[in-house]
């Protein structure tokens, strides 16, 4: 491992990599280098706006994929943001190979990450520290449901163009707390339609969210399947649950929704919301629209 400096800010790599061109975009001022995807993060200011830009290829410590497959991956990655452009997307401003890397550069998004595993450290050191999860978690129930409408929104576009969301999460989410306004970021493993589970228990998601199907090979992966995962969401913003409930989920392999007295919501859009997590996908709402009805016929 390698420990290099762009303006003060310090990252780290398997490998050294020269970086530097990344200050044609101004200063830099953070990054996140904890990534599994191969990619390094960067946060580039100038006089006039602010740019978050992804590289591939840099081998991060953390890598769990080759730079090449990282390169693969982003690349492609880059035509989604252009052909599932949203207003909760994220803003897709450039992108382009760089040697034997690949930049996307995004109009920066204000907000804090709804999973921002990369400072869990800094938490577990400073207890007085709130995260961007525990904050939104305590903001009152219509803030949130109007968050939770620009996910059924973001969904809806997906399935139309006939894409189905993969490792979709709350580390994809970044929400801006003095303008309520929710950002969706990181689509990069999403997949065109037919979609199965190529990998088997090792698919791509968190086990804290993924539905049954997505811990078998070569089941089907669609819009029935991004109905669970919203609804997990929506149990993860609006339930109640103890650290031993969460960690049940990484022991099992199953997403378990919260008690109907942990819910802090109705019990109408408990016994709604429930059945979009239902394990038995057959009993599960069959499209993204029909959950947002469902859901708003009981708000």
């Amino acid at each position: 491992m390698v420990i290099q400096e762009i303006d003060k800010v310090k990252f780290r790599l398997r490998t050294p990599r020269d970086l530097t061109w990344i200050k044609k975009y101004g200063t830099v001022f953070s990054v996140i280098d904890a990534t599994g995807s191969g990619c390094i993060c960067f946060g580039v200011e100038d006089e006039n706006d602010r740019y978050f830009i992804k590289v591939a290829g840099v081998d991060t410590v953390d890598a769990e994929i080759s730079p090449e497959e990282s390169v693969e991956i982003l690349k492609n990655a880059a035509g989604l943001y252009q052909t599932l452009k949203h207003p909760s997307l994220a803003e897709l401003i450039e992108h382009y190979p760089v040697s034997d890397y690949y930049a996307v550069v995004f109009r920066w998004a204000e907000g804090g990450c709804l999973f921002d595993y990369w400072n869990f450290e800094k938490y577990g050191r400073n207890p007085g520290l709130t995260s961007p999860a525990e904050r939104f978690k305590g903001l009152p129930s219509e803030r949130k449901l109007s968050a939770v409408e620009c996910l059924f929104s973001f969904l809806e576009t997906v399935a139309a163009n006939q894409y189905v969301a993969v490792d979709f999460y709350d580390g994809s989410l970044i929400y801006d707390f003095e303008t309520d306004k929710m950002t969706i970021c990181d689509i990069d493993l999403f997949r065109k339609q037919p979609a199965r589970n190529d990998m088997g228990e090792a698919y791509w998601g968190t086990k804290r969210l993924k539905a049954p199907e997505e811990y078998i090979l070569g089941a089907v992966i669609d819009e029935t399947t991004n109905v669970f995962t919203l609804g997990a969401l929506i149990f993860d913003f609006f339930g109640k649950y103890t650290r031993e409930e969460i960690e049940r989920r990484y022991t099992e392999n199953r997403f378990l929704p919260c008690d109907a007295e942990n819910w802090t919501l109705d019990r109408d859009l408990y016994i709604s919301v429930r059945k979009a997590v239902e394990p038995d996908r057959t009993k599960r709402y069959k499209t993204i629209s029909d959950f947002r009805r469902a859901f708003i016929r009981q708000e």
